[in-house]
């Protein structure tokens, strides 16, 4: 062998040798033991099947080692009818003693996890499940796994459900939304993994259209990162129904940020959830809430539509069209880049389940 092609093979194998250690190194900040959750709200998955955990009645983040990450996602579709009625029979209660928190896909196997209430109030007891492609529904152990705690150390008390509304991992961080207690509530936190210390995040401030004025106080109720001319941004749903980008680079320590107001989806309405894709060459963003059904968004010209500063009597910015095949959806994630899972209400009860994107 040349000596210009060995030394060539070394850098390689070293490049692969440091890969390694870099993806090892996410799951060795981990230690075992048992998550003291207090409660099991927003999830998000990062790289190796890492599953972080929003516990709003203990103030914390968690990530949790799922160990769920084989050679290969699988594929297909998911479902699986009244779930709440056999997630109620797994856990020996009934489905009027459960809530579905939130719902989220782990991309390195495919699977499904929901985090779940069992009883009523700041006293229900925190549970995970995961649901194969087969449509099989198992708990989630958390005794003796793989975990790490971020605290947040100025998290609201008089709203401590919405302490934390919403979790993404973006780029080695974990994005934070919620309430804290400080004067401008409305807090973005963007906290390095693995999991060193957490600081007081940035505080938000957005125009809000149907109600004519600039607020700090309402937290982002559910967001996706979304990159916009190669810079990473967030799109954050706010209640009566303001769409707003936030640069990501923006959420530093301690300071104030104000948010570019894209889209006014119409008052009285309440965000549930929302995912990006792309179809047909173009991203669309999907938002589903309590009052207008789905909403399908196109973010062509988001990096040019100005800024909404003036009161809106119903809808303005980005326009959107509503999927009306669509009726009940309480969750939604990306399943794959061509099917979006969802959680369903009908008359009988919860089902998840695979709709191809719009």
């Amino acid at each position: 062998m040349l000596p210009r092609t060995r030394f060539a093979l070394a850098l390689l194998l070293a490049g692969s040798v440091l890969a390694g250690a870099t993806r090892a190194d996410l799951t060795d900040s981990l230690k075992k033991g048992t998550p003291d959750l207090k409660s099991a709200g927003a999830l998000a998955f990062g790289p190796e099947g890492i599953l972080f955990v929003g516990d709003p009645q203990g103030a914390a983040v968690f990530a949790i080692d799922t160990g769920d990450r084989p050679t290969s996602p699988a594929t297909g579709p998911l479902k699986l009818t009244k779930i709440d009625a056999q997630a109620a029979a797994l856990l020996g209660t009934t489905p009027q003693e459960l809530l579905i928190n939130d719902l989220a896909v782990n991309p390195a196997s495919g699977n499904a996890y929901l985090s779940v209430s069992r009883g009523k109030g700041p006293t229900a007891l925190p549970v995970l499940l995961r649901v194969e492609r087969q449509g099989k529904l198992q708990l989630v152990p958390l005794k003796d796994v793989k975990f790490a705690k971020a605290s947040l150390p100025n998290a609201s008390d008089a709203k401590r459900q919405e302490a934390i509304t919403g979790l993404a991992y973006v780029k080695g961080k974990v994005i934070v939304a919620g309430l804290s207690n400080e004067q401008f509530a409305s807090t973005l936190r963007a906290i390095p993994f693995p999991f060193t210390a957490t600081d007081k995040g940035t505080s938000v401030e957005i125009y809000h259209g149907a109600h004519g004025k600039f607020e700090t106080q309402s937290p982002v109720r559910t967001f996706v990162p979304y990159d916009i001319n190669k810079e990473t941004h967030l799109l954050a749903a706010y209640q009566c129904t303001p769409l707003v980008k936030i640069p990501v680079a923006d959420l530093k320590p301690g300071e104030k940020v104000k948010g570019t107001t894209v889209a006014e989806l119409g008052n009285g309405n309440r965000p549930l959830d929302m995912i990006v894709y792309q179809k047909g060459g173009k991203d669309y963003i999907l938002v589903s809430n309590n009052k207008r059904g789905i909403m399908k968004i196109s973010t062509e010209n988001i990096d040019k539509i100005k800024g909404i500063t003036e009161r809106v009597k119903s809808t303005a910015g980005l326009p959107y069209e509503t999927i009306k095949e669509w009726q009940g959806v309480e969750q939604l994630a990306k399943l794959d880049k061509d099917n979006a899972l969802l959680l369903l209400r009908t008359a009988d009860g919860l089902n998840l389940e695979t709709m191809p994107l719009p």
